[in-house]
C-alpha cells in the first residue's frame, strides 16, 4: 500500500495535454450583459498578447508560458480592471470571469493603469468590511489547509476558536453568527463530522479547486444577507472548461485523494461539466499501516459538481451539488496508551452526512436588468452515541442522538441598471426547514430527553437595495431587508446603508452601518423538559432573535501597484442576546464553538454584548515571486449575562 501512496503523490503533479491558455469572459457587473469588443493584455510577457472579446463576450489567449501573470482588461466607458497573479499551469487552460463597472463619467477615452483589485468583494454592493478571496489564496496562505475558513483566520479581526476545527471567532462573535452560501443561497455547514446549529468541523466538505472569486464578509453587510451577526462566506463555484476534457489527480494532507475531470457538454451552447471526488487521506494511511496518533479511524469523502448549461433562449441554466460523509468509531477495546482521543472506558460513534442540489437560472430581460432564481434542496443529518464499559465487560448505553435537517430553498432577485450612476436589486429568500431531532442522554439511570422535535420551520426574507454615484469618487449603498420567522412568529426589519468615496487614485475612505438580526441556534431553541404530568416542553421556543448593530469607519491606501495598507475601525452593539432566567454569567454569545451545545434552559431576551476595536491590514499581493500580510488587530469584546456582571467573552462548549 505504501507503493500505492507514492504512486498517487506521482500523479497528483501529472496534467493531461501541454498546450496553455488563457480564456474567458467579460460582462458589465451590474447588468451581467456580455461586453462586445473588451481590450485584453498579457501584460507580464515581451512582447505583450493581446485580444478582444467576441459577440458573447468570450476571449482567449493561446499559447501563454507556465507561470504568474497579469492582465489588463478595458472597454470604452469602462473602468478598466488589472488582474494580478493570475497562475497558469502545464496542461491546464485557465477560465477567468471578469465583471467591469461602467464610469459614471461621461469621457472619450480610458486611460488603463496598472490597478490592484482583490481588495475588493465581488458584490458589487458590498464596501465595507469586505474582499474577495480566490482559489489561489486558499491553497496559497499560511495554516490553511486548502480550507476557506482557516485561510479567513490569517485576515485582521480573525481567528481559529480552536486549532483541532475551523471554527471562525470574527471580531469577538460566536461562530454561530457566521453565514454559509453558495450560488447564492444559505448552505447547512459545510464541514465533515458537521453538527446542527455549528457553522464548523474539523475538516472541510469544500473543494477549493471548485471555487472562482468569492466573497468574505465581517461587517455590515448588504440588505441581501440575513439571519447571521458576524460573518458571511459568499462560495461561487467556476464552471468547467467549455473547450476541452481535463482530467486532474492530486494529493492533500487534510483534502485527501481527489480526481476531477471537466470538460464541453454543448459548443453551440458553450455549456460544460466539472465534477470532484475527495476521500480521505487519513484513512489511505490508516490502510497503508501509517500511525495516524490514535486506533479511531476518521473516514470522510465529498462529491462536488456543477453542470453549466451555457446561454440558451430560455436564459443560462446550471446545476450544482455538494454531497459528503463522514464517521468515526471510538473503541474501548481498541485505545491504546498513547491514544489522545479515545477512553479506556467507553465506546462512542459519530456519523454526518451532507447533501446540496441546486438549480440556477438567470434571465437577462434586457440590456440593462436579469432576473437569477436558485431553487435548492438541501439535507444535514448527523448522529452520536455512546456506551460506557462496566467492570470490564458490560456496556451501558448512556448517550444517543440523532437529527436530521432537510431543507427547500427558493431565492430569486431583480437586478435592474437604471443607468452608470444608479443600480438597484430586490428579492427574496424562502427557506423551508423540515427538522427530525431526537437527543436523550441517561442521568442515574434513567434517560432523559433533551430533543425531540419531527415538524416544518419556514423563514422568509425580503430585501431591496440601491447603489447610487452621484460622482465619480463617490458610491453610496443603501437598502432594508426582512425576515420573519415563523416557530415564535418573529419578525425583524434592518436598515442597511454605507459610503464609499475615493479620496485620490489611491486613498479610499468608507463608512457603513446596519442592523442584524439572528435566530437562536436550534439545539437551544430545541431543547425540551418534562413537566410534572410527564409531557415534554421546549423551555426556549419563544427566545427573540439575537440583534446587533454594526458602525464602520474604513480607511484605505495603495502605496504602490502590489501594496496596500487598511485600517478598519468598528462598534458592535448586540443586545436582545438570550440569557439564563436565572442570575448567571450564561450567554448565547460564548457557544458554538465545538461540536455541541451547553444544556440551558428557559432563556430571556435581556443579555447585551459590544465589540470595538481597530484593525490594521499591511499586504503585498502576490507579484514578482512573493507576497506579503501583515494584520493586527487592538479589541475589546464584554458582555453582560443575566447576573448583570460585564465579563471578557469566553467561547463555552456543550454536551451534544
Amino acid at each position: 500500500m505504501r507503493y500505492v501512496l507514492v504512486f498517487l503523490l506521482l500523479i497528483s503533479a501529472i496534467r493531461v495535454s501541454s498546450q496553455t491558455a488563457i480564456k474567458g469572459f467579460i460582462f458589465d457587473k451590474q447588468s451581467q450583459q456580455p461586453l462586445t469588443g473588451a481590450n485584453v493584455i498579457l501584460v507580464s510577457v515581451q512582447p505583450q498578447l493581446g485580444t478582444i472579446s467576441d459577440l458573447e463576450g468570450l476571449f482567449q489567449l493561446d499559447e501563454v508560458l507556465p507561470g504568474r501573470h497579469v492582465i489588463q482588461v478595458s472597454y470604452l466607458g469602462y473602468n478598466a480592471v488589472t488582474i494580478p497573479n493570475v497562475l497558469v499551469t502545464s496542461g491546464k487552460q485557465v477560465v477567468l470571469e471578469v465583471g467591469l463597472e461602467e464610469s459614471a463619467i461621461s469621457m472619450d477615452e480610458i486611460v488603463v493603469t496598472a490597478t490592484v483589485e482583490k481588495d475588493k468583494s465581488n458584490n458589487e454592493m458590498a464596501t465595507v468590511s469586505a474582499r474577495m478571496f480566490t482559489l489561489e489564496e486558499v491553497t496559497r496562505y499560511s495554516g490553511g489547509r486548502n480550507d476557506a475558513s482557516r485561510m479567513a483566520a490569517n485576515f485582521a479581526g480573525v481567528n481559529i476558536a480552536d486549532d483541532s476545527r475551523n471554527d471562525i471567532v470574527i471580531r469577538g462573535n460566536s461562530p454561530i453568527g457566521v453565514l454559509w452560501r453558495m450560488e447564492g443561497i444559505p448552505i447547512p455547514n459545510p464541514n465533515h463530522f458537521a453538527t446542527m446549529g455549528t457553522t464548523g468541523g474539523p475538516v472541510s466538505a469544500l473543494n477549493t479547486n471548485l471555487l472562482k472569486n468569492s466573497d468574505f464578509l465581517t461587517g455590515a453587510f448588504p440588505a441581501e444577507y440575513g439571519n447571521a451577526n458576524a460573518g458571511v462566506f459568499d462560495i461561487q463555484l467556476r464552471s468547467g472548461n467549455r473547450d476541452r476534457y481535463e482530467f486532474t489527480a492530486q494529493l492533500a494532507a487534510f483534502s485527501g485523494f481527489e480526481m476531477m475531470a471537466e470538460g464541453p457538454l454543448s459548443k453551440r451552447n458553450k455549456g460544460s461539466f466539472l465534477v470532484s471526488y475527495r476521500h480521505s487521506f487519513v484513512e489511505l494511511a490508516h490502510y497503508a499501516g501509517i500511525n495516524v496518533g490514535t486506533s479511531a479511524l476518521p473516514r470522510y469523502k465529498d462529491l462536488t459538481f456543477k453542470v453549466d448549461l451555457g446561454r440558451t433562449r430560455t436564459g443560462q441554466w446550471s446545476i450544482f451539488g455538494l454531497g459528503g460523509l463522514s464517521d468515526i468509531e471510538f473503541l474501548a477495546e481498541e485505545t491504546e496508551d498513547d491514544d489522545f482521543f479515545a477512553a479506556s472506558d467507553q465506546n462512542s460513534r459519530a456519523t454526518s452526512q451532507i447533501g446540496i442540489m441546486g438549480l440556477n437560472h438567470q434571465l437577462l430581460l434586457n440590456d440593462r436588468s436579469y432576473v437569477r432564481t436558485t431553487l435548492a434542496y438541501s439535507y444535514a443529518g448527523n448522529a452520536f452515541n455512546a456506551e460506557e464499559i462496566v467492570a470490564g465487560t458490560d456496556i451501558n448505553p448512556i448517550f444517543d442522538s440523532e437529527d436530521k435537517t432537510s431543507r427547500l430553498t427558493l431565492s430569486s432577485y431583480l437586478n435592474k441598471k437604471v443607468n452608470a450612476k444608479l443600480t438597484y436589486r430586490t428579492g427574496m429568500l424562502l427557506e423551508y426547514h423540515l427538522v427530525d431531532a431526537f437527543v436523550q442522554e441517561k442521568n442515574i439511570g434513567v434517560w432523559q430527553i433533551l430533543r425531540d422535535f419531527d415538524d416544518g420551520i419556514p423563514i422568509l426574507q425580503a430585501y431591496g437595495q440601491i447603489q447610487y454615484k452621484p460622482r465619480e469618487q463617490v458610491t453610496i449603498n443603501a437598502g432594508v431587508h426582512g425576515q420573519y420567522l415563523q416557530l415564535n412568529q418573529q419578525l425583524a426589519i434592518e436598515p442597511r446603508a454605507s459610503i464609499n468615496w475615493h479620496l485620490s487614485p489611491n486613498q479610499t475612505l468608507s463608512l457603513g452601518y446596519g442592523r442584524h438580526n439572528q435566530m437562536l441556534p436550534l439545539p437551544l431553541a430545541l431543547l425540551t423538559r418534562p413537566n410534572p404530568n410527564g409531557s415534554l416542553v421546549r423551555t426556549n421556543e419563544d427566545v427573540q432573535f439575537l440583534t446587533s448593530d454594526h458602525f464602520i469607519l474604513s480607511y484605505d491606501r495603495k502605496i504602490g501597484p502590489d501594496w496596500r495598507i487598511k485600517s478598519e475601525v468598528y462598534f458592535q452593539h448586540q443586545h436582545n442576546i438570550p440569557v439564563e432566567s436565572t442570575a448567571s454569567s450564561f450567554s448565547a454569545l460564548n457557544a458554538g464553538a465545538d461540536f455541541g451545545f451547553p444544556e440551558v434552559h428557559y432563556l430571556m431576551n435581556s443579555g447585551t454584548g459590544k465589540n470595538y476595536g481597530l484593525e490594521l491590514t499591511v499586504e503585498k499581493f502576490f507579484s514578482k515571486g512573493f507576497y506579503a500580510l501583515c494584520t493586527g488587530s487592538l479589541y475589546d469584546s464584554k458582555y453582560k449575562g443575566s447576573d448583570g456582571v460585564e465579563e471578557i467573552r469566553l467561547l463555552i462548549t456543550g454536551i451534544f
